[in-house]
């Protein structure tokens, strides 16, 4: 059977791709920008891409037509699709009816933390010997793969509450029905979606509604966002992970490098890990919450736990020059915008001294229709330099947030950004880069530019 997957190098579409190359069909897909590290992940499984949407790649006849949440009528594959009447369904769906039937389903939901905590439970039914099947919106540290079928029961899957096709506008996580439910944190996003915050709590309903009376849902303590959401219907058992929770971590370093684990009041072990910042703290303790309820012994949890590896683009090191160190990370939300920082700022006030210098790409929907403004602002505080680039399509003016930030500066030139920020660097330094995209190839072409500056000059 041939599938052809509109909209392939999105991260969950990557993973779907490769699910279905496990399950033995033939796939091809094709999407309007092609970069890694997805790309690279799927011409590594022998999956053919397609730059662009020219309706002749529908030639060949596939089968089925998985479309991606992020086609539209209009575009020329999908009114192709529907004149030629070729077979059609959601990512979502096709997991749903392919995959996780008759799995035990962990799905890890919520505003941010969402790739990176899956990862971790993945890593540690992995590390237990229990060969979960996992979909994970990214490139997982611990593996060489986004996704994989696993052996059953256990399949982990990043629970996205982006809705799942131009003819379902439910969020995709409503297709999982899990038995552990991970439910991180709850803020308003995807202002192009949702009109409120009401509006994706009403989804999150939804989803509690399908985890069944013996399954368990996994929360933080204190979060009033949360708290609506139990109050609109749970049928299911529910722990509690933060300040007087059920799970608790007392920080061992300020910047999370270091934790004790404590469960019920008590210490059931330590995890020193290469991560940092206290929001992984928290990811970490849900991780170890969700494993113990499939059956994980919890100092096993903990021990590899220790071994766990980010994903990429999850504060993932790119390089160093001349001591100055550049970053890569995937924030776009104001909320992880501020964690991303603290975690190494912390670190570097810990361990390394120097200047953190942020540069942020608002390249999110939601950043590019100004819903957070204010708030980005405020996010960025932490910085010792922020450097804003304005995508071409940003309707709004960056320069007061700029104006707001600590030595704040608007670029709409890549190559004006990249010599301001070699120009600046120091021994020493952070240079922390944030976009939910390839970002024009900023990081190695940075790199480049510090090596021809700071070591031979």
């Amino acid at each position: 059977m041939h599938i052809h997957i509109l909209g392939i190098c999105g991260t969950f579409m990557g993973g779907l791709a490769v699910l279905a190359k496990q399950l033995g069909y033939r796939v091809t897909g094709s999407d309007a920008n092609v970069y890694p590290p997805m790309s690279t992940q799927l011409e590594q499984q022998g999956i053919e891409l397609i730059e662009g949407y020219d309706p002749s790649q529908l030639d060949s006849g596939p089968d089925l037509v998985v479309v991606g949440n992020a086609m539209s009528r209009g575009n020329p594959c999908v009114e192709a699709m529907l004149n030629r009447r070729i077979p059609y369904t959601s990512g979502p769906q096709w997991l749903l009816e392919h995959v996780l039937q008759d799995r035990w389903v962990l799905a890890v939901a919520g505003t941010h933390g969402k790739t990176t905590t899956a990862g971790m439970l993945a890593w540690i039914l992995e590390d237990c010997g229990l060969a979960p099947g996992f979909l994970i919106g990214g490139v997982p540290g611990n593996f060489e793969v986004s996704a994989r079928l696993g052996e059953a029961p256990f399949f982990v899957i990043e629970a996205d509450e982006y809705d799942s096709a131009f003819f379902d506008k439910r969020s995709k996580f409503v297709h999982y029905r899990p038995s552990t439910l991970i439910l991180n944190n709850l803020e308003f996003d995807h202002a192009d979606i949702f009109d409120d915050l009401a509006a994706i709590q009403r989804q999150f309903h939804h989803l509690l509604r399908m985890v069944p009376g013996h399954g368990r849902v996994l929360v933080p303590t204190h979060t009033p966002a949360v708290e609506k959401v139990l109050a609109m219907g749970c049928w299911s058992e529910v722990e509690y992970a933060g300040e007087d929770g059920l799970w608790q971590a007392e920080p061992r370093q300020a910047d999370g490098s270091h934790f004790t684990v404590l469960l019920d009041g008590k210490a059931v072990g330590e995890v020193r890990w290469g991560c940092i910042g206290l929001h992984n703290v928290h990811n970490g303790l849900m991780a170890l919450a969700a494993a113990r309820h499939a059956g994980v012994p919890v100092a096993e949890a903990i021990k590899a736990l220790c071994l766990f590896v980010s994903p990429k683009r999850r504060m993932e090191l790119k390089g160093e020059v001349a001591g100055i160190r550049v970053w890569d990370d995937f924030a776009h939300h104001p909320t992880a915008i501020e964690w991303t920082l603290a975690g190494l700022k912390a670190r570097v006030k810990a361990q390394e001294g120097g200047r953190v210098l942020a540069v942020l790409e608002p390249r999110s929907n939601t950043m590019k229709m100004g819903v957070h403004q204010q708030p980005l602002a405020d996010s960025l505080q932490l910085a010792d330099q922020t450097y804003l680039f304005r995508p071409a399509d940003l309707n709004w003016d960056l320069a007061a947030v700029a104006g707001a930030c600590p030595q704040g500066r608007v670029f709409e030139d890549l190559d004006g950004l990249i010599a301001a920020l070699t120009e600046a660097a120091q021994p020493g330094d952070q240079i922390l880069v944030m976009s939910n995209g390839g970002f024009g190839g900023i990081h190695g072409r940075l790199l480049q530019a510090l090596e021809a500056t700071h070591v031979c000059a």
